[in-house]
């Protein structure tokens, strides 16, 4: 059985969404926010203690992106994969890589110094700045979304769901409002999706059941 260690909302929705799409059985375990300080006991699982964390029979990852890929090939083969045979293979890798080192991280800087640290430790330019920087990076994806409805391969795969995380996250911290028309519309189909919709009801649903109250985090 594979186990996900998870927070509401955060990058880990990432490997969930995944095992959703791949239709295979796992446990979420979900955590309150953040882990490393209100859940002590997870150290001694994950000593770094963030999430996402996922147990695999011997394998154990904390990069979300990098849980995705894992799935589709240990677990595959599936089409949210783009293999080294098809032409798209090197775009595919890009995106992601791209979604977490690229997107995501610019959001968490936004996400501590906009809404997290104590007021006294609150800097809106460096909230502002990462904002700027994750919209800057952002004109990759209006640029790939502007003629087709995925970013590689002509279909959905791993890579969609990846970089569609960065889009949920900058929704929840208000950056959204400043998405292109291709982007808007490209996460508005991410959303419609049968695997997104599970892995949402999951989360809520795994939370309700372990006693955790939903907190959006990176």
């Amino acid at each position: 059985m594979i186990t996900l260690y998870h927070c509401d909302g955060a990058r880990s929705f990432r490997p969930l969404w995944m095992l959703e799409e791949l239709g295979l059985a796992y446990e979420l375990k979900m955590l309150p926010f953040p882990p490393r300080v209100l859940a002590k006991d997870y150290l001694a699982i994950n000593p770094l203690g963030t999430i996402p964390f996922l147990i695999d029979g011997e394998t154990r990852m904390t990069e979300s992106s990098g849980i995705c890929h894992y799935l589709g090939i240990k677990h595959g083969p599936t089409p949210l994969m783009v293999g080294p045979e098809e032409k798209d293979y090197g775009t595919f890798l890009n995106w992601m890589y791209f979604s977490d080192a690229t997107l995501t991280f610019p959001q968490t800087l936004v996400l501590r110094y906009g809404q997290l640290e104590p007021d006294e430790r609150r800097s809106p330019q460096v909230a502002g700045d990462y904002a700027k920087w994750f919209l800057g990076r952002l004109r990759a994806v209006e640029a790939a979304t502007r003629t087709a409805e995925f970013l590689s391969a002509g279909r959905f795969t791993a890579a969609d769901i990846v970089i569609g995380y960065a889009l949920r996250l900058a929704e929840t911290i208000g950056l959204s409002k400043d998405f292109g028309p291709n982007v808007a519309g490209y996460w508005a189909r991410l959303q419609q999706r049968d695997g997104y919709l599970r892995a949402r009801t999951a989360e809520q649903r795994a939370g309700v059941e372990q006693g955790i109250t939903p907190r959006v985090r990176p």
